[in-house]
């Protein structure tokens, strides 16, 4: 259930993959409504976004919480290294960042908007396209977009050209 030094645990590894799933959705959502014409297309996507994007705020606290509280910290990789262990770090936390960024200036819109009631569906969607935290929104998702690439494309180096552990130890029933 909890890490060890040398693997991450079950709780771990659900929190990790369940937040790569909805983030994936969400930003694949955000661009889908950000890019769209039609007014029913953006409040139907939105109607989705909104609610994913409190759940995802849910589970990066919670998931804080274990790993501060709870959790033990996995040891590198044997063989990586010490540029790299101090990149994924780095990037890691520039991950989390982003997560922290993107959940704030969304809330941000929602209550600049008089409407914060509209994330659980009890209110119309307000128009968010002018509210000032758009645009860091807007901006912050194109770069987080870009570190998940990056991230899974360090994880796939790692598994196919290294041959490390470093993707096997953050999946279900690893040796």
């Amino acid at each position: 259930m909890r890490s060890t030094p040398k693997n991450y645990g079950t709780v771990a590894i659900l929190f990790h993959w369940a937040s790569a799933i909805l983030i994936i959705a969400l930003i694949g959502s955000g661009f889908r409504s950000g890019f769209s014409d039609d007014a029913a297309t953006k409040m139907a996507v939105l109607r989705v976004h909104l609610p994913a994007a409190g759940l995802v705020l849910l589970l990066t606290i919670v998931r804080l919480v274990w790993w501060r509280r709870f959790d033990v910290k996995t040891a590198p990789v044997d063989g990586v290294p010490h540029w790299q262990d101090v990149i994924a770090r780095w990037t890691h936390r520039a991950l989390y960042l982003t997560v922290l960024l993107m959940l704030a200036s969304g809330i941000a819109m929602l209550v600049l908007s008089g409407r914060p009631d509209a994330l659980f569906g009890a209110a119309p969607l307000p128009e968010l396209a002018d509210l000032k935290p758009r645009a860091a929104h807007g901006i912050v998702a194109r770069v987080f977009a870009g570190l998940i690439v990056l991230h899974a494309l360090a994880a796939i180096y790692h598994h196919m050209v290294l041959k490390d552990r470093t993707l096997r130890r953050m999946w279900f029933g690893r040796t």
